[in-house]
């Protein structure tokens, strides 16, 4: 009896190992076609996963990668209602060349996010908030309703760092 319980026991660790690997491997959005690619060299292997630009892990904090909601918007009255002052929610005034992003109460105005295809895949920071954002959503600033519109809206992988 005791060999049973014993075998029973290791078959349920491995199990569980296994269980925990495949759920982080699908957090990661990493596929049984990338492990593949894990036998390649570091190079070819950076290129073959590069969905999610690179991040430099310097500075203070890490980076999560979360699956939002990324919506174009503008400082028009179409997008801001009364809002559209040409001032954000942290009292920012808007420049030309400003990139920004309006984010959830629970991202503080300046956390640092990085949006695949916005602001060349630079790091960008929440300095607006918005009614209808709620979760994991975000508004991307552009300066002309056009420009918000070809964005339109998109679900990515954003890179968040955590302090």
């Amino acid at each position: 009896m005791l060999k049973v319980a014993a075998a029973v026991f290791v078959v349920s660790f491995i199990a569980s190992v296994a269980y925990t690997k495949a759920d982080r491997t699908a957090e990661s959005g990493f596929t049984a076609e990338h492990a593949e690619s894990a036998k390649l060299s570091d190079v070819n292997r950076a290129s073959a996963v590069s969905a999610v630009p690179a991040v430099s892990r310097s500075g203070a904090g890490e980076w999560r990668t979360v699956r939002m909601r990324v919506t174009g918007y503008c400082p028009c009255s179409k997008c801001c209602g009364d809002s559209a002052d040409g001032i954000t929610a942290n009292g920012h005034v808007i420049q030309r060349g400003d990139t920004f992003v309006a984010a959830d109460r629970r991202y503080a105005f300046g956390t640092e996010m990085i949006i695949p295809g916005y602001s060349n895949s630079q790091v960008v920071k929440v300095l607006d908030r918005g009614g209808a954002i709620r979760g994991d959503k975000l508004d991307a600033f552009f300066h002309t309703h056009q420009a918000a519109l070809e964005w339109g809206v998109k679900y990515l992988d954003v890179q968040i760092r955590v302090n």
